[in-house]
């Protein structure tokens, strides 16, 4: 969408050469197009059984809490690890130079919640699916991801949708 697209900040090189960072938080400071962005996000899940959002650390808690609010379900923080007080199971996975992980509390999920995962960005994908296998090793069914940017350059929405697990952007960059 052209208001989406319009609001989304490109910063060149950043955090490296080459890079061209889509920074959300200029949209997110907007608040047509902040609304209009949860509105579209909301509206796929609107009057389907959804136990909760699960929102990855950090852009994907502020705008995966609204997503919960707006369908009136809870929230669940995905987190890097050693962030969250209680006990908590975690992912592995791997990055371009090393690995991470995400984690959530053991309590965050019951057995066959129903889940939608939510974050800003989607590029190779490697933190989205380290949190649909932490959901599923939960015991929750993980309904589809939903995402402001999408780079389907990098593969990310496809690796998410080889795991059985539909995908939604609102504003993909192809190769810009």
């Amino acid at each position: 969408m052209d208001l989406m697209r319009e609001k989304i900040r490109t910063i060149p090189d950043y955090p490296k050469p080459g890079i061209q960072f889509r920074d959300v938080t200029t949209l997110m400071g907007d608040a047509r197009a902040f609304r209009v962005s949860i509105d579209q996000l909301v509206q796929p899940w609107a009057g389907a059984k959804i136990d909760g959002v699960a929102g990855i650390e950090a852009r994907g808690f502020i705008l995966g809490g609204a997503v919960a609010h707006q369908l009136s379900i809870g929230f669940i923080p995905v987190r890097k690890r050693g962030k969250l007080p209680h006990t908590t199971l975690i992912e592995e996975y791997e990055l371009e130079y090393g690995s991470d992980a995400v984690e959530i509390h053991i309590d965050a999920v019951r057995e066959g919640d129903r889940i939608l995962v939510v974050d800003d960005l989607i590029a190779t994908g490697g933190t989205a699916e380290a949190a649909v296998k932490l959901l599923r090793r939960a015991g929750a069914e993980v309904l589809g991801a939903a995402f402001i940017v999408s780079l389907p350059d990098l593969g990310g929405q496809r690796r998410i949708e080889a795991l059985g697990v539909p995908t939604q952007s609102l504003v993909d960059y192809d190769g810009e």
